[in-house]
Order: C-alpha cells, then structure tokens, then sequence
C-alpha cells in the first residue's frame, strides 16, 4: 500500500511538471491524457487495487482523489494563464486602428463594403436638410407616451369616437407607444414660444395587421407652424414644393377632405402612386393614389391646450409617412422589406 501511495505521489509531481512546461491546449490535453486516461499512469496504478484490504483500498483511493483534485487544480491555472497570454499576445501583434481605414475597406467592389444609412434614414436626413433650409427646427421626444400627450390634448375626448380608429399599443401601467409623432408637437408647444416652425421626425407604433402597405413599426415625419397669420393657401404650398424637392419633379396630387381631431378643417393630400405610374398595384391598393401627407389647420383646442389664445394664434400641420415616400422613390412594393433585415435588399440603397 505504502509503494502505491508513493507512487501517486511521484505522479503528482510528474504532472506538475508536465503541466509546468504545457505551451498550448494541446499540450494540456496530452498532461491529461498521460496521467488519467484510459491509458494512463493513475489508471494503471488503481488496477492494483484488487490486491489491498480494503483498509488499504481506501488509503489509496484518497491519495488518488487527492491527486485528480490537485491536477484539474493545476490544468485550470495553466489554462488561464495560457488564454491570457494569448489575448496579450494578440493585443500587441494584431492591433487594429479604427481611426485608419485600409484601402481595400473603402472598396465596394473587389473589396468590404463599409456600409451605409439604411434607406429610411437617407430620406429622413433630405428631409430635415430640405425642412431646416425653409426655418423649420428639428425636435425630438418620447416614444413611450402618457395618454395626455398621445390622446387628450391632441383633442381626443375620453369618449371620442377617433380613438378607436388608433390600434394602440398599451403597457400596464397605462402608458402606451405613440401612435404618431404628433406628441412632440404637443411638447414642443409647451415649451416653446411662438412663432415657430419644428418638424418631429421618429418612430411610431401601431397594432396592424401587416401587409405590403401596412406595419406596426414605422417612421413618421410630422410638422407644424404657429404663427400669427396661417393659412390652407401656405400649407398647400410648402406641402407642393416639399414633394417637388423630394422627388425632382413635379407630382401629381389631390386633396380630400379628412377628419383629424387635432385638425380644423382636415384634409388627406394623396400622390400618384409612382411605383405603378396610377395603373393600380399592391402598395394603392389598386386605387393608382397613395396617401402621403394627411394635414390641416391645428385645431383651436388644441392651441388652447397649449395655453395659446387661437383668436392671436393660427396653425398648421402635416404628417409625412417615411416609409411610404420611399416606397414611392425607389419603386417599393412590400413595406416589410425596411424591418426584415436582408442585406441583399439593403444594399441597393
């Protein structure tokens, strides 16, 4: 019994060794396979177990345990400190500055893309160019809205039949996703002075059903202007020579009558639908027309709300539907094409 113990003592001191002198993961791998396997020293040395009492078995079988618990000890240093080393060394030889980039990234073809705005964005940013060229600010707020900013003082009554035409997204502590980006307006009439002219572009939320026209995550551009004099005559025209800007030429439209409660009169400004040139397609609906730009005269409610006095102050207000304008840019028939996430579709843009 007393060889036996000596023995798996001589081995410890083998593995340590051995564990000592391991320059990689395989290396490790060999440590373990000499001295536990199948085949290995302490394997052979248990076997001849069958000839001990079995006082003397279990004198043995701790000096055995004692031994695996003390090599798994040494293996998981060995092991750290190998990884260690490794990422140090990694560090030093395979450093990467982010602040250069190499010819082959700037390469679209041959090379890496190094990739670019998703194409809501791109439109979203001509638009604020083209916005912020006519005196329009820029302003932004939540997404998770307070029904007073989505709702009430938007001129939504508690029983007002309009809410029912918002699917709402609720949470449960009553708070809800905007459904439109006409909340901000609402911010921003609280805590700015008129005149102004601000446009809210972001995201927006609705409970759809989707198809090709319609999702339940999109992106909103809405505007407005509060002065002292404003009219339908000024909202048709800075709506008329948005579109001609967006698209680089003239477009046709139509105006119909709408019903907004947070507008007064209301209207739905429409679009020739470009993608099917008016002959009827998924994206109209087979109708040749797309709504673009429902808009209008802000409601005197909702002036008030805002602590203003509608006999000094008027105003304006447009929404722009992102997605849609640029289905209509590039000829996009499916709206779930932006949120899918496939780069074969982002990388025409």
């Amino acid at each position: 019994m007393a060889d036996l113990i000596s023995e798996i003592q001589a081995l410890e001191a083998e593995a340590a060794a051995a564990i000592a002198a391991a320059a990689d993961a395989e290396a490790l791998a060999q440590v373990t396979q000499n001295f536990t396997g199948k085949k290995g020293a302490l394997t052979g040395v248990m076997k001849q177990l069958g000839s001990l009492t079995p006082e003397e078995r279990t004198a043995v079988g701790k000096a055995a345990n004692t031994f695996k618990a003390k090599l798994d000890e040494l293996l998981a240093a060995k092991e750290k400190q190998l990884t260690e080393s490794k990422f140090a060394s990694l560090a030093e030889t395979e450093f990467l500055d982010l602040s250069v980039t190499p010819p082959e990234f700037s390469q679209v073809r041959g090379g890496v893309s190094s990739g670019h705005t998703h194409p809501i964005t791109q439109t979203q940013r001509r638009l604020e160019a083209i916005f912020t060229s006519m005196g329009f600010s820029i302003v932004d707020g939540p997404q998770v809205e307070d029904d007073y900013h989505n709702f009430g003082a938007l001129n939504f009554t508690d029983d007002h039949p309009a809410r029912d035409m918002q699917d709402t997204f609720y949470t449960v502590t009553g708070h809800l996703l905007r459904t439109h980006t006409s909340t901000v307006q609402i911010r921003a009439l609280e805590s700015m002075k008129p005149p102004l002219r601000i446009i809210a572009p972001g995201r927006v939320f609705r409970y759809e059903e989707v198809d090709a026209s319609h999702e339940h995550t999109f992106y909103q551009m809405e505007g407005m202007i509060i002065d002292r004099k404003v009219s339908v005559g000024n909202l048709l025209h800075l709506m008329q020579t948005l579109l001609t800007e967006v698209f680089g030429r003239e477009v046709d439209v139509r105006l119909r009558p709408g019903y907004f409660p947070f507008v007064e009169p209301g209207f739905e400004l429409d679009m020739k639908c470009l993608v099917c040139n008016g002959a009827g397609c998924s994206v109209c609906k087979h109708s040749g027309w797309v709504e673009v730009l429902p808009c209008g005269l802000v409601h005197p409610n909702v002036l008030r709300s805002a602590g203003l006095d509608p006999a000094e102050w008027q105003g304006a207000a447009f929404g722009l539907g992102l997605n849609r304008l640029v289905m209509m840019q590039h000829g996009i028939e499916d709206i779930r094409h932006f949120m899918a996430g496939k780069l074969e579709f982002l990388r025409q843009f």
